[in-house]
């Protein structure tokens, strides 16, 4: 059985100028694809790679494997990082952000630095950590999937394709609307459980 390309859970327009339908396409039509499409022909020509979940093919691999199918991880977990809704923290989630780091908007701030000063391409991240909430990142394919304790709340991809049509070369920019008004802070919330990295999983 292959992997797919998940469906994003909202319109490509819903985001306004945010994000655009043009950037959607791209991103998820086109570089999201392509990593399923190559961890697809990676696993078909490997007998011992077939019968095995995305994560744990992500447990179990490294190099050129273990980009793609990373990736596949990073951006189903993105996308459910974002809301064309403006959402807020509310309940268990706000107080472990007030423990944490103070207020909403100083973690929005901390999660901006981590974004626009994390160098080349990447991810940053909200994780829950020995119960405690870190804004951290991770390079390049990697992701939490792969750093034991490393429980995933939410995912900012700082690739360049992430948002070059709508920003040009202004990451800033980018990180700054994305944390303000675009993040699933409910779907952060789903993941205090610690099963976060199940919800961009996909079965062998």
């Amino acid at each position: 059985m292959a992997f797919v390309l998940p469906d994003l859970p909202y319109a490509k327009d819903a985001f306004g100028d945010i994000l655009s339908a043009e950037t959607f396409d791209y991103h998820h039509g086109k570089h999201h694809n392509a990593y399923v499409v190559k961890a697809n022909e990676l696993v078909a020509a490997d007998a011992s790679l077939q019968g095995k979940s995305l994560v744990e093919l992500i447990e179990s691999s490294k190099g050129g494997l273990f980009n793609q199918v990373g990736q596949i991880w990073n951006h189903t977990f993105y996308w459910k990082s974002l809301s064309p809704a403006k959402t807020a923290p509310s309940g268990d989630l706000l107080a472990k952000i007030n423990e944490a780091f103070g207020s909403v908007d100083a973690l929005v701030e901390k999660l901006k630095a981590e974004a626009v000063g994390h160098f080349a391409s990447g991810w940053a991240a909200l994780i829950l950590k020995d119960g405690k909430l870190e804004v951290t990142s991770y390079h390049d394919a990697d992701t939490p999937v792969a750093h034991e304790g490393h429980a995933p709340l939410l995912i900012l991809d700082v690739w360049e394709h992430a948002y070059y049509i709508d920003y040009r070369n202004a990451r800033p920019n980018y990180a700054d609307r994305i944390l303000k008004e675009a993040i699933n802070w409910d779907f952060a919330a789903q993941n205090l459980d610690g099963q976060g990295v199940s919800r961009a999983d996909q079965p062998a």
